[in-house]
């Protein structure tokens, strides 16, 4: 079997910390001497979703980035040099089937991958809990991380919140970002710091039409309209209040279900309304390309991460184009929206469970965030993540949502949710984007039986 998987997994590069490229000559540590922490002995084999193994260049920025190889040869080499690392690297598009297949032969001890995989693959019991390794292990402070992904988020935690199972890596980013020079250019005054569905839906219809300073066409507000997870309208049932849901992903059977309710109307109308404001592309989350550069026509964009301008201002220092840009947060009562959270894992049937949670501390802590942070300009997990440069107003915005986030039914690890929720309202949205919005109130009733049928039929 296991040779069988390894076959399926030939494009996968394997690589060992012996096999590390040339040196790039960088402090990868901060300063920090690294000593040998443990003669532990081990082989512990890592599956990455997505990590950069070998150094390169960023292809937005053009600055060079220092790999996972270099990374591991000059930090948990020195530290743990008995424990061999076997690490799996495995693109996005695959990382699912292939993860799946490893969890299922035995081939994988830890894994970085996406906060639903980890969440579906802990109820099929694939997953080993960490809550022994955190009680027993003095040096492991699970309060360093922000309490919304650690305690709070179905990617890190089990259906019932009693177990930990994960632990975060990677957040995120979903934030309300507004153009400043739009606002102005229209007259309008720019957004709250806490903006809310209604007052983001009125200075939009204010925006959208021809920009009375140039003439060109302009558009009030944008989101992805085809979203595989919804987060836009995650973040409008927390602003309405409309649960859609009640119960625990733990008794998934036993689930009431709430999507006809007058707070589901009042979202649905908003998407109704708002549909009417992005460029026609939007249903296919297209449009908004130059969003968060010079040539920009949206005023305001809904679960927008920032990163183009950010990419700009590291190429090119454009301190202008950064302060046109602002983010605030999301549509929740305290700001919250749906929070992205992917997290390292540990297989049920971990080889070596002591090296391989020393490996995956490791991953998970704060040298190796900074370290992410500044290479691949992945977002962290951390209370105190004051690595972060202090221009980069979009990553500390985020940290500030995901402070307060929290999971509720209306979440991708919810299969109901994910097989047909989402994709019933990302049809509404397009309809509505057309002009031929279905009866809201029918659409919801539809949408309650089917999920009643859902759960009637689980065994």
């Amino acid at each position: 079997m296991k040779k069988a998987v390894l076959l399926i997994l030939s494009f996968v590069l394997v690589f060992t910390l012996a096999a590390c490229s040339g040196s790039s000559g960088k402090d990868v540590t901060g300063g920090v001497k690294i000593e040998k922490v443990s003669d532990m002995k081990g082989t512990v084999r890592v599956a990455l979703a997505g990590w950069q193994l070998d150094n390169g260049i960023d292809a937005l920025t053009g600055n060079p980035t220092i790999g996972l190889n270099e990374y591991l040869d000059k930090t948990f080499k020195k530290m743990y040099p008995n424990i061999k690392l076997e690490v799996y690297q495995i693109p996005w598009e695959n990382v699912k089937a292939k993860q799946t297949a490893m969890l299922l032969s035995g081939d994988a001890d830890i894994l970085y991958t996406g906060g639903a995989f980890a969440s579906q693959w802990y109820q099929e019991g694939l997953l080993r809990d960490l809550d022994d390794l955190i009680e027993k292990d003095t040096t492991f402070d699970k309060g360093i991380y922000l309490e919304g992904i650690m305690n709070n988020s179905y990617s890190t935690k089990s259906p019932d919140g009693s177990k930990q199972f994960g632990i975060p890596a990677v957040l995120g980013r979903r934030m309300t970002i507004y153009d400043r020079k739009l606002f102005e250019d229209w007259g309008v005054e720019t957004l709250s710091a806490q903006p809310g569905p209604d007052e983001i839906l009125e200075k939009a219809k204010q925006m959208t039409g021809k920009n009375p300073k140039t003439g060109e066409d302009n558009f009030g507000l944008y989101w992805s309209g085809n979203s595989l997870n919804g987060s836009t309208f995650v973040a409008l049932t927390l602003a309405y209040g409309a649960k859609g849901a009640e119960g625990s992903l733990k008794d998934i059977k036993s689930i009431k279900w709430h999507l006809n309710s007058p707070e589901m109307v009042k979202v649905l109308e908003w998407l109704k309304e708002a549909a009417q404001l992005p460029p026609a592309g939007f249903v296919n989350a297209q449009g908004a390309e130059n969003f968060g550069l010079e040539k920009n026509n949206i005023a305001i964009a809904l679960d927008s991460t920032g990163g183009s301008t950010m990419s700009e201002y590291r190429s090119k220092q454009n301190k202008e184009l950064l302060d046109r840009y602002e983010p605030v947060l999301n549509m929740g009562p305290k700001g919250e929206g749906w929070v992205a959270v992917d997290p390292f894992i540990m297989a049920k049937n971990a080889k070596d469970v002591d090296a391989s949670w020393e490996v995956l501390k490791f991953l998970t802590n704060y040298m190796t965030q900074k370290y992410m942070y500044e290479n691949f300009s992945s977002t962290p997990t951390l209370k105190n993540a004051d690595f972060v440069t202090p221009e980069d107003k979009f990553v500390k915005k985020a940290l500030e949502i995901a402070d307060v986030g929290h999971s509720e039914l209306m979440d991708e690890a919810n299969p109901f949710y994910m097989s047909d929720i989402a994709p019933a309202i990302n049809g509404f949205i397009s309809q509505a984007a057309s002009g031929n919005a279905p009866d809201i109130q029918k659409f919801l009733d539809d949408l309650q039986a089917r999920a009643e049928k859902w759960s009637a039929n689980l065994k």
